[in-house]
């Protein structure tokens, strides 16, 4: 099992800029994709972002595109997602969440296939 903790997360103004971290300990080795969902109220989790930690290839939901940017640091164990221009409806709780399985494409948006989850951090984008 991964552990996973978040942090960076707090109130900005929109058009500002936060920077999440997720930090993995435990059976690190066995995660092959990590990513980042967001939920908002009464209203689903969606996908923002994902890495593998081989390879370092990025996806990220549409609606993030060109804003956000995930990196990951294998020697640290860490994955973070940079967030700029934030916009009011950004305003969620991120979770950070691992993949033990090979990578498919196709399927990194998909909240169910990820094993391990951390418990969030609140991001507020105020108008």
């Amino acid at each position: 099992q991964v552990q996973l903790v978040e942090s960076g997360g707090g109130l900005v103004q929109a058009g500002g800029s936060l920077r999440l971290s997720c930090a993995a300990s435990g059976r690190t080795f066995s995660s092959r994709v990590m990513g980042w969902f967001r939920q908002a109220p009464g209203k689903e989790r969606d996908f923002v972002a994902a890495i593998s930690w081989i390879g370092g290839s990025t996806y990220y939901g549409d609606s993030v595109k060109g804003r956000f940017t995930i990196s990951r640091d294998n020697a640290k164990n860490t994955v973070y997602l940079q967030m700029n221009s934030l916009k009011p409806e950004d305003t969620a709780r991120y979770y950070c969440a691992a993949d033990n399985q090979p990578l498919r494409v196709a399927l990194v948006a998909t909240a169910n296939r990820y094993d391990s989850w951390g418990q969030g951090t609140q991001v507020t984008v105020s108008s």
